[in-house]
């Protein structure tokens, strides 16, 4: 049995760039993307991110999806706990009216940036009027599933879509897996940012008991013609753990948004470890080969491919070099 390939993109700024050219280059990646046979194309959401030009991903889904024409387009993820569940849904299913059966509602519980960020975009939000995460997803949930005429005084997220946005809660965790399994939606354990093998495997064999949807699995690639140069690549990724003396914990991208973090957040450093990145790295064939033995590994049906590579040549050159060798695995199956 096959797998399918997907990619995660966060539009970032190589130097020199504009968030113009990042944006450009986004959408030139997600029409060859189409071309390559990837079966989605996501956009991230970072807030107050000078190396990222993707706050909000609703905006870039309708501009690609207007530009493309076959492959799905979604958000990785829309942070729900920012926004009303209500407007997502209008968000999401209008997106859904443009381009009908090519949307996904990809949603984290992540804040997609540091503190000061959080409390500008939630200013003015009651915290206990917002309910927890799980409360939100549900009333997200029931926005989209409201698609019967309403009465005079009735409300529906409108407009009404002939086909609702498939939804995917996006996580690494019992809890997330659940959730979406009690939702009926789609579950991504994220491994680009969560590693832990152990993990993984009691994640994926949980959210098979509860759940008969596919099983995805994000991760980060670097692909190069030459491991050396995949190498020097993936030794430019960083991943800090970060736990704060309230007990907060996060994974930033580097030492200086560790300090900003907990600075921004008003409590202490507790620890703060640079981590080995998860992610596969080297020749097309050794990254097939990669992906292949976790497909076999832990059954996924569909690896969302996140390229931390900030020079834009060279991370879409990654990408095609990885499309094509699954190509050519596809035809000898």
């Amino acid at each position: 049995m096959s797998y399918r390939i997907s990619i995660l993109d966060k539009s970032p700024l190589a130097p020199h760039d504009s968030a113009t050219d990042a944006l450009a280059r986004t959408l030139h990646l997600a029409q060859q993307a189409e071309a390559w046979g990837y079966h989605r194309f996501w956009l991230a959401e970072h807030h107050n991110t000078a190396q990222l030009a993707s706050p909000s991903p609703e905006v870039l889904i309708a501009w690609i999806a207007g530009q493309t024409s076959r492959i799905r387009i979604g958000s990785g993820g829309v942070m729900l706990q920012h926004y009303s569940p209500y407007k997502v849904a209008e968000n999401f299913n209008l997106l859904s009216s443009l381009a009908p059966g090519r949307i996904d509602l990809g949603v984290g519980k992540a804040p997609g940036g540091l503190p000061l960020s959080t409390q500008a975009l939630q200013q003015g939000f009651s915290q206990a009027a917002k309910g927890t995460f799980d409360e939100q997803l549900t009333q997200l949930d029931g926005w989209l599933s409201l698609n019967d005429p309403a009465e005079e005084d009735g409300i529906r997220a409108t407009p009404l879509p002939a086909q609702r946005p498939d939804g995917f809660l996006l996580g690494a965790s019992l809890q997330s897996a659940r959730l979406a399994a009690s939702l009926d939606w789609n579950f991504v354990f994220a491994a680009h940012l969560n590693g832990d093998k152990a993990l993984l495997h009691d994640v994926l064999n949980d959210w098979r008991a509860n759940s008969r949807r596919d099983v995805l699995v994000a991760v980060q690639a670097i692909v190069a013609q030459d491991a050396e140069r995949a190498d020097e690549l993936a030794g430019q990724v960083e991943i800090w753990g970060v736990e704060l003396e309230n007990g907060q914990r996060v994974s930033v991208a580097s030492e200086q948004q560790a300090h900003s973090f907990a600075r921004q957040s008003g409590s202490a450093l507790r620890s703060l470890t640079r981590r080995e990145p998860s992610l596969l790295k080297g020749t097309a064939e050794t990254v097939r080969e990669g992906l292949q033995a976790l497909h076999e590994t832990y059954g996924i049906d569909e690896f969302i491919i996140d390229t931390p590579i900030a020079e834009g040549t060279e991370r879409i050159a990654s990408l095609r070099l990885l499309a094509e060798a699954h190509a050519v695995t596809e035809v000898a199956l």
